[in-house]
């Protein structure tokens, strides 16, 4: 089978999909989806208008069937499917229904193996259902935690002799490699449906399945490890927020160097009000890249001066963070050196030595930990524990890449409300 690009158009608003669609359509794009968010939110009447506006493209209805297999696939069939998805954890019957509807209207079957613990064994079983397609789909969940998507593509190619789809992260810099690790049907989602042109998107992912060519791109792509400081760098404390579910940020401290942002690791230091020991000793102790955050009790005698950040600049350290007291801020800002703290005030305390480096501590209402990573900028700082730094940097940057195709169609003569069509979802 001849490569194909299937675009999923997981969308909770039609008007939005169809708009995209045509685009992707136009940019190359051989497969049309109806995701599950689609089909929810709008019904089978998304398919349906999928089949009228693109006679001549194959539609996927992405049904997700657990049960009353018949039912569901007739159903996703007569509103103009070619293609019924059923999910490998369903029963056999369930299965085997769908594949009987296939035949009686003349469509095809698609399973896919998302969530499976066993998918190769399973595979095995289901390709002697009368299925047509397995699709490979690493859930959006498992790809904000940087799994990687093409470890069952890649067994189950060498294992059953049946099309393959993948689903999960894939871009125009890994469809090439999907392809080569066994799929027939490469299916996108947010490398195109949240691009600003979604049918150049869609172009040069298709170029990219044809010619076995690695596009090269910042977005779209999911973060392993070390890499999400890049992340880190890109998206916004309010993109963050948001993929906390409006947490993780610090509050009651003052940004004392605007338009300086401020990403690292933290090394955590406690000590008593003024007494500027410890959090001068961190300096010392502290890696290249990482944020001193002091928890000095919230009050004056300042514990941080232009002396400190004039250390902590040849150190190559990334920012401080004080819940207490800072001085010397015109010469901090010249060095722009990303600073935070409660209070501004011009007199210093004493180096007693009181405290410790390197323990938890309770910074503006969070309880940060060495490790954590924290990033600040004008609209103010947000702490992610290490624990879920990865998932945290890929989550806030699809928040980015969303809030991007909103941006592109404001640009192109909508609004807020009516991109999002807001009165729709408000609660009567």
């Amino acid at each position: 089978m001849k490569p194909v690009l299937q675009v999923a158009l997981d969308f909770l608003n039609l008007s939005r999909a169809l708009k995209v669609a045509r685009a992707a359509a136009d940019g190359g794009a051989d497969w049309l989806e109806a995701g599950t968010p689609l089909i929810k939110s709008e019904g089978l009447e998304s398919v349906r208008q999928l089949r009228q506006r693109f006679p001549h493209h194959k539609i996927v209805a992405d049904m997700k069937i657990m049960d009353t297999g018949r039912i569901e696939a007739e159903s996703a069939f007569k509103a103009g499917a070619n293609v019924v998805c059923v999910l490998g954890a369903a029963d056999d019957s369930t299965i085997g229904e769908c594949a009987e509807a296939a035949v009686n209207y003349g469509g095809e079957v698609m399973v896919d193996m998302i969530g499976r613990i066993s998918p190769l064994k399973r595979a095995r079983e289901v390709r002697d259902l009368g299925v047509n397609y397995l699709g490979t789909h690493t859930s959006i969940d498992d790809q904000m935690r940087g799994s990687d998507p093409f470890k069952t593509l890649r067994g189950l190619s060498r294992s059953v002799d049946i099309p393959l789809a993948v689903a999960g992260g894939v871009n125009s810099e890994t469809a090439a490699g999907a392809v080569k690790a066994g799929a027939s049907i490469v299916i996108v989602g947010g490398a195109i449906t949240k691009a600003k042109d979604p049918g150049e998107a869609a172009r040069i992912i298709k170029e990219a399945i044809t010619s076995s060519k690695v596009v090269r791109t910042d977005l779209f792509k999911r973060a392993r490890g070390e890499e999400i400081v890049k992340i880190f760098g890109m998206v916004s404390t309010a993109n963050l927020s948001d993929a906390m579910h409006r947490g993780g940020q610090i509050t009651g401290l003052m940004r004392i160097t605007p338009g300086v942002k401020l990403v690292g690791r933290a090394l955590t230091v406690r000590t008593y009000p003024g007494d500027w020991a410890k959090p001068v000793e961190a300096i010392d102790r502290a890696r290249k890249g990482e944020v001193i955050v002091i928890d000095a009790g919230g009050t004056g005698p300042a514990v941080w001066g232009e002396l400190a950040t004039y250390s902590a600049v040849r150190k190559k350290l990334a920012g401080v963070v004080i819940d207490g007291a800072i001085r010397d801020v015109p010469e901090i800002k010249n060095l722009k050196f990303p600073a935070y703290a409660r209070l501004i005030i011009p007199n210093a305390g004493e180096p007693k030595g009181f405290g410790e480096i390197g323990i938890p501590v309770h910074v503006g209402g969070r309880r940060i930990f060495s490790g954590d990573w924290l990033v600040g900028d004008d609209d103010g700082i947000v702490v992610v524990p290490q624990s879920k730094a990865v998932e945290t940097a890929n989550r806030a940057m699809d928040v980015l890449e969303r809030e991007n195709r909103i941006r592109e169609e404001i640009k192109e003569g909508g609004t807020l409300s009516s991109v999002t069509e807001l009165l729709k979802w408000e609660k009567k």
